[in-house]
């Protein structure tokens, strides 16, 4: 299998493209063409190997949910004219994301082990641990990083202030965040995972909020199996995840955060091989659905000429 890591189109009528961590999005008029290709990311760092079948993973889990949640606020898919491809409205991103959190682990868990009790300006209770659940879920935004740069915790009060977000437009965001939560949950639920935590991002178009980019899917998304949850927590056993974090939790293992002077460790055959399995074990588990493998060795012509006709 091949893994599609880098994308250099000129759809008709395109007006730039940005090559992001994971996602090259081409804007064409009003539209964007979103190509989420076989880049894999952690600790804000794209990893020297791709991870064949990712980018088609991704793109069909969102699309999945763009779909199963577009009656509670808009969202900017219009079409999937290539599996790895999503093309719909173009909005202007709120400078922020909106991280919600059902269960304290994670980079959460982790400052709260280090003795944080607040996480962007939400408090937390004394002697929580790790992967218990929150009375309620808990909203702790993110600044949106300029390419390069790292997203940085940040509370409501200060998006506020800064005027990131205007009281009235974050009052609609903070609801359909916490709405578009409880769907996951339900959703997730019906296939014995918990939704765990997620990050949602928002934009305008014409003055109106759209929900952008991906949903619920294992790069944005921390799910657990159910089935046994509460056992192995009270005995403080760890939790088997769908998400990406088996990815980071390898980082650590070999040494690697992200941090300056560190070096990726090798992504052997075997390694990238793993990868590509969990993430197909992810899909069939988050959507309910068998996975199909996209077998063309071409995919930067097969992404073209579906784009394309889609255009015309």
């Amino acid at each position: 299998m091949t893994a599609l890591t880098k994308t250099d189109y000129h759809f008709p009528g395109q007006q730039k493209v940005y090559h992001g961590k994971v996602r090259d999005v081409y804007t064409i008029n009003d539209k964007l063409v979103m190509v989420a290709t076989d880049r894999i990311s952690a600790f804000d760092v794209i990893l020297p190997k791709g991870i064949p079948c990712k980018g088609q993973i991704l793109n069909q889990i969102a699309a999945k949910f763009l779909d199963a949640t577009a009656d509670i606020c808009p969202n900017w898919k219009l079409a999937t004219p290539d599996p790895m491809v999503t093309v719909g409205l173009c909005c202007e991103g709120f400078p922020v994301e909106m991280i919600v959190r059902g269960y304290l682990c994670g980079s959460a868990w982790r400052s709260y082990k280090n003795g944080a009790r607040e996480i962007c300006g939400v408090k937390l209770p004394e002697g929580m641990r790790e992967n218990q659940k929150f009375p309620q879920p808990i909203i702790t935004p993110t600044t949106k990083a300029e390419q390069g740069l790292h997203d940085e915790d940040i509370s409501k009060e200060e998006i506020l202030a800064r005027g990131l977000v205007s009281p009235e437009d974050y009052a609609i965001l903070e609801k359909y965040t916490l709405a578009l939560f409880q769907r996951g949950t339900e959703i997730a639920a019906q296939k014995g995972l918990i939704l765990v935590d997620t990050k949602y991002e928002f934009g305008k178009h014409n003055g109106k909020i759209y929900l952008i980019d991906e949903i619920h899917t294992p790069d944005s998304s921390r799910y657990f199996y159910a089935e046994g949850y509460d056992e192995k927590f009270a005995k403080g056993e760890p939790q088997r995840q769908l998400s990406k974090e088996f990815v980071r939790e390898w980082l650590m293992e070999n040494g690697f955060q992200g941090k300056e002077g560190q070096q990726v460790p090798e992504m052997t055959p075997e390694i990238v091989n793993n990868i590509t399995n969990r993430y197909i074990e992810l899909y069939e588990h988050i959507t309910g659905d068998k996975f199909q493998k996209c077998e063309d060795t071409d995919l930067l012509s097969r992404i073209e000429k579906n784009v394309s006709e889609f255009l015309k």
